[in-house]
């Protein structure tokens, strides 16, 4: 009898750990649910703000370039107008992508808690088979009340855990929707805004980015290189092994300079066969050591060498003559490669 009751003690103690895990794992998938339904709400808002800036935009480059009277000022202000707007459509974008991040983190978490209570559910199992196992050894009256008592405990427990298997099950369904409609904005995002084929920023974006990234160094420790790349004789990959050969290069290109710089050092095509990156708390020689590091990848995955031409940023420099600056370090660059061919 006394192994009896020692037992139900047990079973009343993991129960009220079960149910302190589960309310613990509710509270957690209530959190979650109320910052997706907050993040929805916020990328709804944005998205409405950016189709009016988007009309407003519209409608002044058509009057702008309607107007008969235009005037050296006006076309000034025109130009800080639109470039103010680009700049808010670009951080629109990168709160959007960061929401994408934020949105894959509390997917791992769910995995995470669905494995929990998946091992919560094996506990309970084991938990009645122990009482099972009790109830065979009992006798007399009081064992088999005890065992009432026990039976409905476990029916009890099995309905918890059907219905919680249920919310992960529904909860599991709503995460692969979402997760759906995730892939579904960034390719609208990778269409609008990154390169087809490389997956780089298109010029325009890009731009914007290299510019906020400037701006951020000045406001730290100043320090900011910008690199100019050009692939080496790929007009003659084109030739003898057809564009699609030419396509796989500049896709290794960029792979494998993303592969060595860091996640926010923007990645620009700037043209057919050339990219631009911004490094920022670097100096030249760092910079240097990356991309030399980069074009030794680049010639064993694709056969093929990469110009590279560096510039630090100055205490007035814009980003287009930091760019000119780079590009003519390409050019002296590409200019030694053809020497030793």
């Amino acid at each position: 009898m006394r192994a009896a009751q020692h037992a139900r003690r047990a079973l009343d103690a993991d129960q009220t750990s079960a149910d302190a895990d589960q309310t613990s794992s509710d509270t957690d998938q209530t959190l979650s649910d109320a910052d997706q339904s907050a993040s929805a709400t916020d990328q709804a808002s944005e998205d409405r703000d950016q189709v009016a800036s988007d009309t407003d935009q519209a409608t002044l480059d058509r009057d702008h370039a309607a107007d008969p009277n235009r005037t050296p000022a006006g076309d000034l202000a025109y130009d800080r107008s639109r470039d103010e707007r680009a700049t808010v459509s670009f951080g629109r974008l990168q709160n959007r992508l960061e929401r994408e991040l934020t949105a894959q983190d509390r997917d791992l978490t769910s995995v995470d808690r669905d494995r929990i209570a998946d091992a919560r559910d094996k506990a309970g199992r084991d938990r009645d088979a122990r009482a099972v196992e009790l109830a065979e050894r009992s006798v007399g009256p009081q064992a088999a009340a005890l065992e009432r008592q026990l039976e409905e405990i476990r029916a009890q427990a099995a309905a918890d855990r059907a219905r919680a298997a249920a919310d992960r099950e529904r909860a599991a369904m709503d995460r692969a929707t979402a997760a759906r409609e995730r892939a579904r904005l960034e390719a609208e995002l990778r269409s609008a805004h990154l390169d087809e084929l490389t997956g780089a920023y298109r010029r325009e974006m890009g731009w914007l980015a290299l510019s906020n990234e400037i701006d951020r160094a000045r406001r730290s420790d100043g320090r900011f290189v910008l690199a100019f790349i050009d692939v080496d004789r790929l007009k003659a990959v084109n030739d003898r092994d057809g564009h699609a050969a030419g396509d796989r290069v500049l896709q290794t290109v960029v792979r494998d300079i993303r592969a060595r710089l860091r996640s926010f050092d923007p990645i620009i095509r700037y043209g057919g066969d050339e990219f631009v990156c911004g490094l920022s708390g670097t100096d030249l020689a760092d910079a240097r050591r990356r991309f030399e590091a980069i074009g030794i990848a680049v010639e064993a995955d694709a056969k093929i060498g990469i110009s590279v031409g560096l510039a630090a940023l100055g205490s007035t420099d814009t980003p287009d003559e930091l760019a000119e600056r780079a590009d003519a370090a390409m050019l002296d660059e590409k200019a030694r490669h053809h020497s030793r061919d």
